[in-house]
């Protein structure tokens, strides 16, 4: 598997990155890692489902210029990465190779957690078993939270269409219907990540994004919980009140849910200055003394 073609935001970022590996299954998980390492805890964006790091383009510079250490994987069977032990499955399968490679890349110090869409929910399940690996969490964008009587939109297969064209007419259509709120967006860098990124997407099953396993998993994080979501995200629209409440009513640190507006599911690559200031207010939010992970 190869890098997707860079345009220069891309390129930037890789040649100031440290390519970090760790066991998974029958290969590794590629990390990438920016800025320095420092006295703070590192940041680790964890990426959505059908992605890889490149989720994060927009907010990995301001991240590490700002002085923070980034770790960002593509998770197994997503991106670079290795398939997970057990093969073919849903996030559950990610959590032992995820969690595993986390403890060795950052020496047991409890990192800063955000997770994007699947990346979020998995975040949330890794924490519900492994407390001491995050000192707060950030999610964006996340499913799971059992708010919505059914699924909001549809996704157009494109796997067996015989041309790029077509393909890309329901690459498209997949961007609009779920990532994407304005779509002048659409073309240029976010059709090029997109396409990158579900070519290379090895785990296409997406049971558990139905359920409460995020709700479920939260009553079991102590640390401090922060949501970031665009206003009109195709996964909770007219269903944002309903999926606070629900925040509040799971995770025992909840710390609020800043709505991003004019911004759709990917909010951090849409509204990349908005998301920035919200992620920026989260991650130097005071820690209760409750909330440090033991151990």
């Amino acid at each position: 598997m190869s890098e997707p073609a860079p345009d220069a935001s891309l390129a930037a970022l890789l040649a100031v990155a440290q390519r970090l590996e760790t066991p998974c299954g029958d290969g590794v998980m590629v990390w990438h890692a920016w800025g320095p390492e420092g006295d703070a805890p590192p940041v680790v964006l964890l990426h959505g489902g059908s992605g890889s790091w490149t989720h994060w383009v927009r907010t990995i510079g301001p991240l590490a210029a700002a002085g923070r250490r980034v770790l960002v994987p593509d998770l197994p069977g997503f991106g670079d990465s290795a398939l997970p032990p057990t093969g073919e499955g849903d996030a559950d399968v990610l959590i032992a190779p995820l969690s595993a490679g986390l403890a060795q890349l950052t020496g047991g110090v409890a990192c800063d957690l955000v997770g994007f869409s699947f990346g979020g929910m998995t975040a949330g399940m890794m924490l519900a078993a492994h407390p001491a690996l995050a000192r707060r969490l950030v999610l964006v964008g996340a499913p799971a939270m059992g708010v919505t009587p059914k699924r909001l939109f549809e996704l157009r297969g494109w796997r067996h269409l015989p041309t790029a064209a077509a393909q890309e007419v329901v690459h498209r259509h997949n961007l609009t219907v779920l990532m994407l709120h304005d779509a002048a967006l659409i073309d240029g860098l976010a059709l090029q990540l997109h396409v990158a990124n579900v070519m290379r997407d090895r785990m296409p099953r997406r049971r558990l994004s139905s359920t409460d396993i995020l709700a479920r998993s939260l009553r079991q994080v102590h640390c401090p919980v922060h949501a970031i979501y665009g206003a009109h995200d195709a996964l909770y629209r007219g269903w944002m009140d309903a999926l606070e409440a629900a925040f509040v009513a799971s995770a025992p640190d909840f710390r609020g849910m800043t709505r991003i507006a004019g911004a759709g599911h990917w909010v951090q690559f849409e509204a990349p200055a908005a998301f920035m200031a919200a992620l920026t207010a989260a991650l130097s939010a005071p820690l209760n003394p409750r909330s440090a992970p033991a151990g």
